[in-house]
Parts: C-alpha cells; structure tokens; sequence
C-alpha cells in the first residue's frame, strides 16, 4: 500500500514538473519571458558569483529534466517491485477492455511518416503547434520591429536586417528541435520507459526531430552566409569571437551535421548501412562546436536531453568492456542461427526486448541489435538470440558457425536487453501474432512468457494466434524455435490454446527433406561472463543515484571554479573566453558522469558464479534432447504457395479486446495497420514492432 501510494505521489509530481516546463518553452519566445521574467530570474540568479548567467538556464531548464528522470527511475522501481509482489502473491489480473485503446490505434498508415497512431499525431501536432509559435512570436519582432531607420544605424538595407533577424530566428527555431533530439536514443531512458516507450519504438522521433533540426540549422545558415556575401564581409565566416558568438565554430558544426544528415536518407542508409553507422560518431563534433558557438548558458537550453544522453552512453560502454559466455548455438537449414548465452538469474527482461550484439572476429566496431527469444522467466539461466543470413556480417557469422566443427569460443560482446518496462499481454482475451520472416522473432519471446504465466499463476493467458509468412518451407524451422528445448513440460504445454498458420509463398509443396537442426555447443574462457544487469538487480534505483549524484557533484565542481578561479580573473582581466568556460562545463559534466557511474558499476558488479560452470555441461547434454516441437504439431497448418489473406484472418474475430501485433516488411506492417485502424473494428488493439535501427 506504501508503495502505491509513493507511486501516486511520484506521478502527480512529475505532472506539475512536466506542466511546469512546458509553460516555460510555451513562453520563451515571447517578449514576456524575455522582459519580465528571465530579467527577473537573471536579476537574482544571474550576478551570482558562483554560477553567473549560466546559472539561470541552469535552474530553469536543466533542473527539472534532471528531476523528471530522477522521479521516472524511482517510478519504474516502485511499479516493478509492486508487480513483482502481485505475481508471486498470485493475484488474479482481471481482463477488462482498454479505456485508451482508440488512442493507440493508427492514424495515418501510409506516407513519409511511416505509420502513426491517433496519440503521436496529437503529440506531433502539439509540438509543430509550439515550433509555430516560436516562430510566429520570433518572425513578428523581425518584420514589425525592424524599419529602414534601424537598419541604416547598422549600415544595412531592410532586407538585409531582416534577413540577419530571420537568419538569428531559425537558429532558436532549430535550438528547440534540438532540445529533444536526443531523449529517444538514450536507450536506457527511464523517461522513455516511465510513458511506455521502448528505445527502438522511439527511433522514428529521433528521425523526425532530426530532419527538423538540419533543416532549420542549414537555412540558419544559408542565411546568413547570403548575409555575409550581401554585405562583402565574407571573412565573418571564419570569425572566432572570445566572448560573443563564435562564426567558425558554428561552421565546423553545421557541417559535421550535414554529413550526419546526409547519410540517414534510406538511398544511403540501406545500401551503405557502415557508412551511416560512423558517420553518426559525428554528434560528439556537432554537439562541441554547437557549444562553442553560442556559448554555454544558451546551450544549456538544449542540454538536458543530451546529459541524460551521455549518462546512457558511459553505461553502455562501460557494459560493452567484457566477453560473455556463449555456451551453444543452433544452426537452422534457413540460414539461421540461434545463439545461447549464460545469463545471471538476476536479469530480468520482458518479452520483445533487444539484445545488441558485437562479435570482433567479424567487426570490432558494429555493433546489431537482436530479438530475445527467451523467456527470462521460463529459462532463468540462459538468454537466446536467432540471427538470420540477411546482411554482410549475419551472413559472416552464420557461415562461421555453421561450416566449421573446430570453433570451440566465439568471443561476444553485447549491450542491453532494451526492451519495455512492463507488458500486459493478459488485458486482452485473444492475441493475434502477425509475422513475415524473421519477424517471428519477437513473438517467440511472447509466446515462451506467457506459458511460464499460464503454469505458474492465477490467471488464464489469452488465446493466441500465429499467423507466419516464409519465402521457402525451409525457413519453417524457425517454428522449431518457438518452445524452449529445456524447462517444459506436457503438462505445461497443455496450458496452451494456441494456433499457428505458416504461409509459404514461393513454393507450391515441400521441398525441405527434414529439418535438421544442427547442435553446436562452446567451451568459454573463465574470464567470460553470464549475462547480468549492468547496474544489479535494482537497477532502477541505481540509475537514480546516478543522475542525481552525477548532477550534484557536476553543479559542486562548477561552482567552485567558477567561484575561485574564473570569477576573481574575470573581475580584472577579462582573460576567459567564452569557448574556454564552455569547456570547463563540458569536462564537470563528463568527470561527473564518468565517476559515478563506473562506481556504480564496479560497486554492482558480479561476482564470478562456479554454478555456471556446471551449466555448461548441462546445456550440452540438453543439444540432444527429443524436441518438444511435437507437442504443436497439432495446433499448426501449413499452406503453400499463397499469401496470407490478413483481412479475412482478422476481420470479424471476436472478443471485446483482441491484440494484434505484427513484425516484418513494411508492406504487411501496413496492410495489418489499416485493418486495424482509427475507425475500424473497435475490438482490434494494434502494435507494430519494426526494426528502423
């Protein structure tokens, strides 16, 4: 009851905190911020010998992000111990229908934006309503304002004053863009996690604000070299200024933009994935020079998204450092490989979740993201992951492990499991799993998790229905992989309503001669380890101590510089740059993330388990157990040379909430989303699971 009552407490202050924040981006571009209120804030804060100007956007803009994070992990760990104490405690979840399901459903199918529900519409809208009005409020004081008489003081025309006013008005444009550019790729964001969203569900945003943010920066740009040209004063283009804005620095980071920009359109992306890849790194001299150029009390406008950025990037580095335990894999006849680690009983993932994947023998540079097949509750010491042949480093791996006999350890680094905080399969009394491919994957997870619910607690699991599409009948292996090969039993499998459709498309009959799965199993090094939460099994609450101890010693270090060193040198000789205090705030913030969280990771780190060496042995023995995939051979159909004709298969199902999800090409992805669309049936709750790394 504490508990759930510290939950509420926590979401109604994160409510007022997030209300609170956005009346301040709502009112920053108008002349009543600027005048009365930021005058104020800066009249009191602002002459602090301690913080200076820096200090008010510190208050204003980074505080509360810093909270509304720190609130979210405390959030997220109170519902997880809660859920944990229903599930033991065996509490019956009732199914009842979802009272916000119509604002999940889509929106819009087809088009640029790729598929949208009704709540990310009304939040892209809410959003171009504020860049609007930025820019109206901005614009407004650029042509109202400005007259010929103003402009001659600075020997300019009018035009050339209001194209310097509009050329200044695109960068605060683009500076509010930025200030939420990098939320949805911090993976392990409890912002993210605390509203639901998982970071790959997340990547189209980033994509979204990214084409914003390039687009406002370059004709902020554009602008202003026009501007420059105009006037014959070209050489402004390699200005430096000590304390106002830098021109070169600006420069330097527009183009490193550019070139990130360049690479993410999908001609570039798709046929030279490598060359998109590195050219991302490229943040680190975008963000630098962006800070160079307008200073740090203006950058920490934008800043908290990027904080909270690089807390998650240090984790993931830090995670990266060893060499886990892979102890065997499964070579399937369609190309495909399944990959079995040791895993600490203590990670705990939900269905759907992503595992990234680094294997140096291939690339010691990429890293790939991959669908957890297991169930971290049916199989609590070990993790799998199915590979599919597709790509140049797939098809590396997968002729690696399948063509020889003599691999004895794979060295294997990883990052994550990413994945959503909590998933309630159960709200629904019947779940539609609609597959192409290897888009099986993440509903293998599901499946293997709600068995382990069915065999263990009070409740009744939704009847499900797997609907699969292969190219070739060689690739129905990949329905051998649905039951686990250990920890199941008949009496388990009998909890199961269950239904598989396998489609094959381009063939007419089988042409597969059995399909022979073939076992191999590894011998680690000692120095290898199971795969265990970076953070220990509170990790929720570590990442808390993280955020708030990183961003307390970060505003101790920086007041104590500040206030020692910077401001009596200041107060006689002016002799700090601009550029130069940029960069001590730059080198607080990355001391202070760096400490804290490689103390939190050495203080959580596991100690070396001699159970997992037992394991080994055991996992071997289990490479030539019976399968258990007879036990749904009775549940599954097979047609050959045909398609799925999904608005027959799902129309007319019945059932007050039927979830359907689907995984696989773009093309099925959006003839299950229309189906399933606002003004559809009402019964149909839709989620799309898409691979848009």
């Amino acid at each position: 009851m504490n508990k759930e009552v510290t939950m509420k407490m926590t979401k109604l202050l994160s409510i007022a905190i997030l209300m609170g924040t956005i009346v301040i981006w709502i009112m920053m571009p108008t002349s009543t911020y600027k005048k009365i209120w930021l005058t104020s804030m800066r009249a009191k804060l602002g002459k602090s010998i301690y913080f200076g100007k820096p200090g008010v956007n510190l208050l204003v803009y980074m505080f509360p992000v810093i909270l509304l994070a720190f609130l979210g992990c405390i959030h997220l760990h109170l519902k997880k111990q809660t859920s944990v104490d229903h599930f033991h405690s065996g509490v019956e979840r009732k199914k009842k229908r979802d009272k916000f399901g119509a604002l999940r459903r889509p929106m819009l199918v087809k088009g640029p934006l790729g598929i949208v529900t009704v709540t990310e519409v009304m939040f892209l809208t809410m959003f171009m309503t504020l860049l609007l009005w930025s820019l109206t409020n901005y614009f407004y004081y650029t042509f109202v304002t400005i007259t010929p008489q103003s402009a001659a003081i600075h020997g300019d025309n009018l035009w050339q004053a209001r194209l310097d006013s509009i050329a200044v008005r695109l960068g605060l444009a683009g500076n509010i863009c930025l200030g939420f550019l990098f939320y949805p790729v911090a993976r392990g964001s409890s912002l993210l996690a605390a509203i639901g969203l998982t970071s790959e569900s997340s990547i189209k945003y980033h994509i979204w604000l990214g084409h914003m943010v390039m687009t406002l920066f370059t004709s902020h740009g554009l602008c202003y070299v026009i501007y420059w040209i105009s006037r014959n004063q070209v050489s402004q283009m390699l200005e430096w200024d000590r304390t106002g804005i830098s021109n070169l620095a600006g420069e330097i980071a527009l183009v490193a933009g550019i070139l990130m920009w360049a690479t993410t359109f999908p001609a570039i992306r798709k046929r030279f994935f490598e060359v998109f890849f590195y050219t991302h790194y490229l943040y680190i001299v975008f963000m630098l020079f962006f800070v160079f150029h307008v200073g740090i009390s203006y950058s920490l406008i934008s800043f908290p998204g990027f904080y909270i950025f690089i807390v998650d990037r240090f984790l993931r580095f830090l995670q990266s450092r060893n060499n886990v335990k892979l102890v065997s894999a499964r070579v399937l006849p369609c190309d495909t490989v399944e990959l079995n680690f040791s895993k600490s009983p203590t990670l705990i993932y939900n269905p759907t979740s992503i595992l990234f994947v680094n294997i140096p023998s291939i690339s010691k540079l990429q890293w790939h993201p991959f669908t957890i097949t297991s169930s971290s509750k049916l199989e609590p010491e070990k993790l799998s992951v199915v590979i599919r042949g597709e790509g140049k480093w797939s098809t590396k791996l997968y002729q690696m492990v399948s063509s020889s006999d003599q691999i004895y350890r794979l060295a294997v680094s990883f990052e994550g499991p990413y994945g959503p905080s909590s998933t309630d399969f159960l709200r629904h009394e019947s779940l539609v799993m609609v597959s192409g491919g290897s888009g099986i994957t993440p509903f293998i997870s599901i499946i293997r998790d709600l068995v382990y619910m069915s065999s263990t607690n009070s409740c009744k699991i939704p009847k499900m229905t797997l609907i699969c599409a292969f190219k070739n009948s060689s690739d129905l292996s990949m329905l051998d992989l649905i039951l686990p090969k250990s920890g199941l039993t008949t009496e388990i499998s009998s909890f199961l309503d269950i239904q598989i459709k396998a489609f094959v498309t381009r063939e007419k009959e089988s042409t597969r001669n059995m399909n022979i799965i073939k076992p191999i199993c590894f011998k680690p090094y000692v120095s290898d380890q199971p795969i265990s939460p970076i953070l220990g099994p509170n990790s929720w609450l570590c990442l808390a101590t993280i955020l708030s101890s990183s961003f307390m010693i970060f505003i101790i270090i920086i007041g104590i510089i500040m206030r020692y060193h910077i401001y009596p040198i200041d107060q006689s000789s002016r002799r700090y740059t601009s550029a130069y205090t940029s960069l001590i705030y730059l080198l607080a913030i990355s001391f202070s993330v760096a400490a804290t969280s490689t103390v939190a990771v050495l203080c959580n780190k596991k100690k070396s388990y001699t159970k997992y060496e037992q394991n080994v042995d055991v996992l071997s023995l289990l490479m030539n157990e019976s399968s258990p995939q007879q036990l749904l051979l009775q549940s599954t159909s097979i047609f050959y040379g045909e398609r799925p004709n999904l608005n027959k298969l799902l129309v007319g199902l019945k059932g007050s909430s039927v979830g359907v999800l689907v995984c696989g090409p773009r093309k099925m992805r959006q003839e299950v989303a229309k189906i399933c669309s606002y003004g559809s049936a009402d019964n149909l709750q839709f989620e799309s699971i898409s691979f848009s790394w």
